[in-house]
C-alpha cells in the first residue's frame, strides 16, 4: 500500500488558514442554535445580549475581523493515519506552531497574542501566541485530521474536574457545578462532559467533546435514541432551568447543547470533567490527504439572522462620562441599559497589579483615577481605518482584589463582564460606585462605538497597557448599582421562580 505524503509547508498553511477562518466565522450549527435561542428568549436583557452577539458575529464575518478580542489559546487534536508520512525535518507540533505564528501575526487580520512563556514567574508574552497545545493520536488510515480550536481564557478558566463515587450522580454534580460557575465563561454556549478513564483522560474527553457538531434541536424534535442522548437532553433542560441565561442576566438559554464522551475506567473510580465552551465557539475540523493544504468553505451571510438595533428598541439612558457624578449614578437601576459617551480608561490584570504595586510603595500613579470609569479590556491591534480592533470585555472577578484600592483613588465605575464577588459588591456600594457589563462575545460591535484610542500608561504591556478610549453610545448594562443590588443575583432568581 502506497503511503500518503503530507508536506510540512502544507500543514503550516492548513493551520494558518484554519485559525484565521475560525477567528471571524462562527460555525453554522452554533449560529442556527443561537438564532433559535434569540427567537424564543423572553428575558429582555438576555435577548438583547444574544442579539448583540449575533450582530457582532455578522460584522466579524463581513469585515473578517476577530469575533472576540480574546483570540484564544490554540488547541489541536491531531489524528495521524499510520499509513501517512509527514515529509519534514520538523516535528508535527513544531509545524503546527509555525502555522499558529503566521496566523496570529497576519497583517490583514492580526490576532491578539495571549500566551505567556513562563506560567509561574516572569509570565512574559511570547508575542505570537505560540505554543499551541497539541494532542496526537495514531489511527488507521492515510490522512492527517486536525481539530483546530482557539479557546478563550474566560471559558478555559471555568473547566472543572472531580472524582465521584461510582454510585454518585454525574448529572447532579454537573448542574451544581454550572450553578456555581457564574457567567465568566460567556454563555450561551456548549458544555462538554467527559466521564471515565483517568483524571487527564476525562479532561481530554470533555475538551474534545465540546467541539462536536451541535445537534440539540434535532434531538429535541425527534426524541432520544439512546441513554447518551437521554443524558444530554436531561442536562440541557436542567441547566437551562437554572435561569442563568445569556451573560448571566437571567433568561431561558444558558446552553445550546450538552456533549458527552466516556471511556472505560477503574471499578473504584468515576472521573468526571466539565468543559464550558463560550459564545465565540471557535473550532474547525480539517483533513489532509497529501493533495495540498486543506481549506474551509466560508459560510453564507444569509446564515445570520436579521437583528433589530437594540439601541433604538429598548429604553436607554445616555451618559456623559466626562461629567459623570456619584449623584447621577444613584439614579441607575440594575438591568438598565446605558449608552456611554466620552472618555474612559482601560485596564486588565497586569495594569491593575502595577497600579497596586506603585500605590503600596507610596508612589504617584501615572494617571488619575478620580472621577473616571475603567473598562476591563485587552483589545486586538487595529488595522487600517480602525481606532481600535475588536474590544470586548474580560472577566471582571480577576480585578476584584484591586477594586478597593481603585475605588479609594476616586474611581466611579467599572465595565467588564460577568459577576463580581460579594465582598467586592459591598465595597462598590460603600463607595456609592457602580459596576457595568458589556456583552462578552460582541467585541466587533463594541469596537464600532470606540472612536479614538491612545496609550496613557504602561505601554510595554502591549494589549494590557492602559488606554484612553473615546466612545460614542457604547451600550452597557447596570450590573451593580450604588445600593449594592446585583443583576447576576436578581436576574437568574426571577427566571428560576418562573420555571
Amino acid at each position: 500500500m502506497q503511503r500518503a505524503e503530507i508536506t510540512g509547508p502544507d500543514i503550516i498553511e492548513t493551520v494558518r488558514a484554519a485559525l484565521q477562518f475560525i477567528s471571524f466565522y462562527h460555525s453554522k450549527d452554533y449560529l442556527a442554535h443561537l438564532s433559535e435561542a434569540y427567537a424564543r428568549e423572553e428575558s429582555a436583557p438576555a435577548r438583547a445580549a444574544i442579539g448583540q452577539i449575533l450582530e457582532s458575529s455578522r460584522l466579524a464575518a463581513m469585515g473578517q475581523r476577530p469575533m472576540c478580542q480574546d483570540t484564544g489559546m490554540v488547541t489541536v487534536f491531531a489524528r495521524l493515519g499510520q499509513d501517512a508520512h509527514i515529509k519534514s525535518d520538523k516535528t508535527l507540533p513544531d509545524l503546527i506552531n509555525d502555522g499558529v505564528r503566521l496566523a496570529y501575526l497576519d497583517a490583514k487580520n492580526p490576532l491578539r497574542a495571549s500566551m505567556v512563556a513562563d506560567p509561574l514567574f516572569d509570565r512574559k508574552n511570547t508575542k505570537d501566541n505560540t505554543p499551541a497545545v497539541t494532542h496526537i493520536e495514531l489511527v488507521a488510515g492515510k490522512t492527517l485530521e486536525l481539530m483546530i480550536a482557539a479557546k478563550g481564557g474566560g471559558s478555559e478558566n471555568k473547566a472543572r474536574f472531580t472524582v465521584l463515587n461510582p454510585s454518585a450522580s454525574v448529572s447532579d454534580w454537573v448542574v451544581q457545578t454550572i450553578k456555581a460557575l457564574g457567567a465568566g465563561w460567556c454563555p450561551p454556549g456548549v458544555i462538554g462532559i467527559g466521564v471515565g478513564g483517568s483524571a487527564e483522560k476525562a479532561m481530554l474527553l470533555a475538551k474534545r467533546a465540546v467541539m462536536d457538531r451541535i445537534d440539540m434541536s434535532e434531538l429535541l424534535r425527534r426524541g432520544p435514541n439512546s441513554k447518551v442522548e437521554e443524558f444530554r437532553i436531561d442536562l440541557y433542560n436542567r441547566i437551562n432551568a437554572l435561569g442563568i441565561g445569556a451573560q448571566g442576566l437571567g433568561g431561558m438559554t444558558t446552553v445550546v447543547d450538552v456533549k458527552l464522551a466516556t471511556y472505560p475506567t477503574h471499578a473504584a473510580s468515576k472521573p468526571v470533567a466539565l468543559m464550558p465552551q463560550c459564545a465565540a465557539n471557535r473550532h474547525a475540523l480539517v483533513t489532509m490527504d497529501g493533495s495540498g493544504p486543506a481549506y474551509l468553505n466560508p459560510p453564507n451571510l444569509s446564515d445570520w439572522p436579521v437583528i433589530v438595533d437594540d439601541k433604538s428598541t429598548i429604553t436607554t439612558r445616555r451618559v456623559n462620562l466626562d461629567t459623570l457624578t456619584r449623584e447621577a449614578m444613584a439614579e441607575w437601576e440594575t438591568g438598565e441599559t446605558l449608552l456611554l459617551s466620552g472618555k474612559m480608561l482601560t485596564g486588565r490584570d497586569a495594569a491593575h497589579k502595577r497600579l497596586s504595586d506603585l500605590h503600596a510603595l507610596g508612589n504617584e500613579l501615572p494617571i488619575s483615577l478620580k472621577g473616571r470609569v475603567i473598562y476591563y479590556v485587552g483589545p486586538v491591534d487595529p488595522v487600517e481605518g480602525e481606532a481600535v480592533g475588536p474590544a470586548g470585555p474580560t472577566t471582571s472577578t480577576r480585578m476584584d482584589a484591586y477594586t478597593d484600592m481603585m475605588l479609594d483613588q476616586g474611581l466611579l465605575s467599572m465595565v467588564g463582564k460577568a459577576e463580581r464577588g460579594q465582598e467586592t459588591i459591598d465595597k462598590i456600594a460603600a463607595k456609592k460606585a457602580t459596576y457595568l457589563i458589556a456583552v462578552g462575545g460582541a467585541a466587533v460591535l463594541v469596537s464600532k462605538d470606540i472612536r479614538a484610542s491612545k496609550v496613557v500608561a504602561f505601554g510595554d504591556l502591549g494589549m494590557e497597557a492602559i488606554h484612553e478610549f473615546t466612545v460614542v453610545d457604547m451600550p452597557v448594562t447596570v450590573a451593580v448599582d450604588t445600593k449594592g443590588n446585583s443583576i447576576h443575583t436578581t436576574g437568574p432568581s426571577r427566571w428560576v421562580k418562573m420555571k
